[in-house]
């Protein structure tokens, strides 16, 4: 069963269609349950159960008709991930990358957005986004990336400069969605812009980070005079911080549900393997299990503001907080159930277990650290008085 361009379905009918359409098409999915340890062989993986899944049309709702899609909006692609997750079938680290840069670009540039995004939708591209800087991580505003305009005209190129770190996946990027110091290095926020650089350009070099788990989670990309035309511009000169700004609502929202789902996931796996008369197993069970539901509660919160067309603003900081809990929460647990196999096993399978385990670790610095957004919970929120 496939679908094809017409009326927009209803979430009931769309959740209904997916949830059939899984059930009728195992064998179809089934090579792409296994989770490749090779970091660049997860990610073509990952590319062609994309391509399944636009080719049979569930993955075109949620995406406007000038890219390709079907119409309808975010609300269509949660239930997407949820209906995956669900069935067991893993949600497409490229997904990641789309979810928190593709609202921005049809927003902010949607002619680079009309041009681009459709290979990326279909799983025959890739973005990366190249924020973190040395010294420039959780403090955006301080990143010193330098894109020079050649030119004093609107249509003058840029002449970028610098250094780009933690790029999640960045080795494999054909995009990167990039932001540049326009400003002087005193402008903070007012003096950056985003671009969309080509990660084959001249002048582009990009290295693979290798974590303490032995994957190529990571990389690190340097810029040398790369020439950006003004047209690969996201937003206006010097608006970059409001892109960010903007984008930071689905890295916290849209990443958060497909990451809760993908915890529940976990939960589900333990919990059919586990000796129902072992309440140590139940009780470490349960609480990862209320550590996620509080994300899934948050996170579905804050997709319904962004199908809303709300701006969700500094309390979605939240969302990031209970994200970091959530996952360290629960591979931790995986971990203490999975023992010693967990430790100890030789097999593919438990090289990724302990890949997954080492990543959370990371969860409460990468995309902003678990003090600052306290500290933006504390500040913005609460309104809490200062420290003195």
């Amino acid at each position: 069963m496939t679908v094809t361009a017409g009326e927009v379905l209803e979430l009931d009918a769309y959740r209904d269609g997916v949830r059939s359409w899984l059930r009728g098409s195992a064998d179809v999915l089934e090579p792409f349950t296994a989770h490749p340890f090779d970091r660049v062989a997860l990610l073509a993986q990952h590319q062609r159960l994309t391509r399944v899944l636009w080719d049979a049309g569930w993955k075109r709702y949620g995406w406007p008709t000038s890219v390709g899609g079907y119409g309808g909006g975010v609300l269509h692609r949660a239930v997407l991930y949820d209906e995956l997750a669900i069935a067991g079938i893993p949600l497409a680290e490229t997904d990641y990358f789309l979810e928190v840069m593709g609202d921005p670009t049809l927003h902010f540039a949607p002619d680079i957005a009309h041009e681009l995004l459709p290979a990326v939708l279909r799983g025959d591209a890739m973005w990366a986004q190249g924020f973190s800087e040395p010294g420039a991580g959780s403090d955006l505003a301080a990143l010193r990336t330098r894109a020079a305009r050649d030119g004093d005209g609107p249509e003058a190129d840029y002449v970028v400069n610098g250094h780009k770190l933690w790029t999640s996946s960045g080795f494999a990027a054909d995009w990167f969605f990039t932001l540049v110091r326009t400003g002087t290095p005193e402008s903070r926020h007012r003096g950056i812009t985003a671009l969309m650089i080509d990660a084959h350009a001249p002048g582009v070099t990009t290295r693979p980070l290798v974590f303490a788990s032995g994957t190529w989670e990571m990389s690190e990309s340097f810029f040398d005079d790369v020439r950006v035309p003004a047209s690969m511009r996201i937003g206006p000169h010097d608006g970059g911080w409001g892109v960010a700004m903007h984008l930071l609502q689905y890295e916290r929202g849209m990443y958060a549900w497909m990451r809760q789902a993908w915890l529940f996931a976990q939960l589900r796996a333990l919990g059919g393997s586990a000796d129902p008369s072992d309440t140590a197993a139940a009780d470490a069970i349960g609480r990862a299990y209320h550590a996620v539901s509080a994300l899934r509660a948050r996170s579905l919160t804050t997709v319904r503001r962004l199908a809303a067309g709300e701006t969700v603003g500094p309390d979605a900081s939240a969302d990031k907080v209970l994200l970091a809990a959530a996952e360290q929460l629960t591979l931790d647990v995986v971990r203490q159930l999975r023992f010693p196999a967990f430790e100890l096993g030789a097999s593919e399978h438990h090289d990724v277990l302990r890949a997954e385990w080492w990543f959370t670790r990371a969860s409460s610095i990468y995309g902003g650290s678990g003090e600052v957004q306290r500290g933006i919970l504390a500040d913005r929120v609460l309104h809490l008085p200062a420290e003195s």
